[in-house]
């Protein structure tokens, strides 16, 4: 099914092409084609002006936003592997987009948000989650990726691979946490590897 559905995709901008296959060759994760499809449905239904991405990686996905996004849009992303931030400031300047992006290289945040996207380390989702949610705008959109641990998430803690079980036990606690906080009404959808939605209420 989701090969079905992907190859029913346009794709993107050559640019983004082209970084997506690097990525790919590479091994960095970037977001799926059915998350990269999502968000440019989200982008076009949402128009926010201002994003914070948690997790730059190589700024595919900031590109992405970018693109897709409104003319006046400002992201700020997140980015606290030192080796990869050369390479995403790189393909900013690439792209022609340094003046809509700021990237940040370690934790320290402030402003005020339409959109968060979530999309570091798995394990720290439940870390950021009391900053996310002091930087959403009432009526803002946090999106989380990833968040079903390829299947793990639904397992017995002792059927999950001892390295990955600190990760399982953080991801099972943000999800209790997206879906008993009273200020977020949260959707979990099985898109990609597993996404939330959630709506900040006044």
């Amino acid at each position: 099914m989701r090969t079905y559905i992907n190859s029913l995709d346009m794709g993107n901008t050559p640019f983004l092409q082209e970084l997506e296959t690097k990525a790919l060759a590479d091994r960095v994760p970037i977001i799926r084609r059915e998350m990269q499809s999502f968000i440019k449905m989200f982008l076009a239904v949402n128009r926010p002006k201002r994003i914070l991405e948690v997790g730059t990686a190589i700024g595919f996905s900031t590109l992405l936003m970018c693109e897709y996004g409104p003319e006046d849009l400002e992201i700020v992303t997140i980015e606290n592997y030192e080796k990869r931030i050369p390479i995403a400031k790189e393909n900013f300047r690439r792209a022609g987009r340094e003046a809509q992006i700021t990237l940040l290289e370690g934790d320290a945040l402030s402003g005020s948000y339409d959109f968060i996207f979530m999309d570091a380390a798995k394990g720290q989702y439940i870390n950021w989650l009391p900053d996310v949610m002091r930087l959403m705008k009432n009526g803002g959109v946090l999106i989380s990726d990833n968040v079903l641990q390829e299947g793990d998430i639904i397992e017995s803690h002792y059927l999950v691979e001892r390295r990955n079980r600190t990760i399982y036990k953080r991801m099972r606690e943000y999800l209790y946490e997206l879906k008993h906080n009273p200020s977020l009404i949260t959707s979990i959808i099985p898109l990609g590897d597993g996404v939330t939605v959630s709506v900040k209420q006044e």
